[in-house]
């Protein structure tokens, strides 16, 4: 049982994908990330010996309004990652605790959630994030379902600070190699693409480690969405009918990007939380 100032990997677990996620810091040292090195879904890595230069740089911007790891009381808070979520961890949370920063230590560390078969994302799949700390990804202009999909899946569970660019959908390929923006969903050989019936949402999923119940049951839908197959799920037609409302609504993608991520986060939670769930109004009378 985690103890005061610990979370728990199952506590954590739920706690990842949502608005509300923490800030999760990797402190592993060198050797240890070496001999395994994936990261907990949406951590970054960061050096425990420079805690006091890093700290005060603890946020999370997914929401695009206030730093994600901010209840709605508007307090921060983080979770430090070490191998055995011992010394390191310990740590560096108190030094973010004396920054201000409400900060706890994952229970048991990086072993403990390996063993409790959390997932856990290859940190070779995750573009180089850059002077700036984040990842830059660039696409078509004007998104409809798979180009609002996979910003929320990389927001959400790969780098919750990640930068998206749309342009021209003739420019994305140059406007990737000018800007080192890593470039997806469009018509050509990338890495983050179609591959025969799977979507993008698809690839990222499994280039991201991230094949879990939820996530799955989430991508079948976007595919249905996003590949005119609205047959495969009847939750489909509900999210092209909110995409191309979306796509109406915002003339700015950015903007549209935004209000996007509240209806992923809706059905990403539906998905795991209340598929077996049912509505029926009025309901049936008591003596009918």
């Amino acid at each position: 049982m985690s103890s005061y100032l610990e979370i728990s990997p199952e506590k954590l677990a739920r706690l990842i994908g949502t608005p509300n996620c923490p800030a999760l810091i990797d402190v592993r040292v060198d050797d240890d990330f070496a001999a395994d090195p994936r990261l907990v879904p949406g951590s970054q890595r960061r050096d425990y010996r420079k805690v006091q230069d890093w700290m005060a740089t603890v946020d999370q911007t997914s929401t695009g309004k206030t730093s994600v790891g901010q209840s709605s009381a508007g307090k921060t808070s983080a979770v430090i990652i070490c191998q055995q979520g011992r010394k390191l961890s310990h740590g560096v949370a108190a030094w973010l605790r004396h920054a201000g920063i409400a900060a706890d230590v994952l229970d048991g560390g990086f072993e403990a959630w390996t063993r409790a078969a959390c997932p856990v994302v290859p940190a070779s799949a995750i573009p180089d994030r850059g002077s700036a700390g984040h990842t830059l990804w660039v696409t078509r202009a004007r998104p409809k379902v798979d180009r609002i999909a996979c910003p929320w899946l990389i927001r959400r569970f790969v780098d919750p600070n990640a930068v998206f660019l749309f342009v021209a959908p003739a420019e994305v390929e140059l406007v990737g190699q000018r800007f080192q923006a890593t470039p997806f969903d469009i018509d050509a050989p990338i890495r983050f693409s179609h591959r025969g019936e799977l979507c993008t949402f698809d690839v990222m999923i499994e280039e991201f480690g991230l094949a879990t119940e939820p996530l799955m049951r989430l991508a079948t839908v976007v595919r249905a969405a996003d590949t005119a197959r609205l047959d495969l799920v009847p939750e489909a037609a509900g999210l092209l009918a909110a995409s191309l409302g979306l796509s109406r609504m915002f003339a700015d993608d950015l903007e549209q990007l935004e209000a996007g991520m509240l209806i992923y986060d809706a059905f990403y939670r539906w998905c795991r939380d209340a598929t077996s769930e049912t509505h029926n109004w009025p309901s049936p009378k008591k003596d009918a």
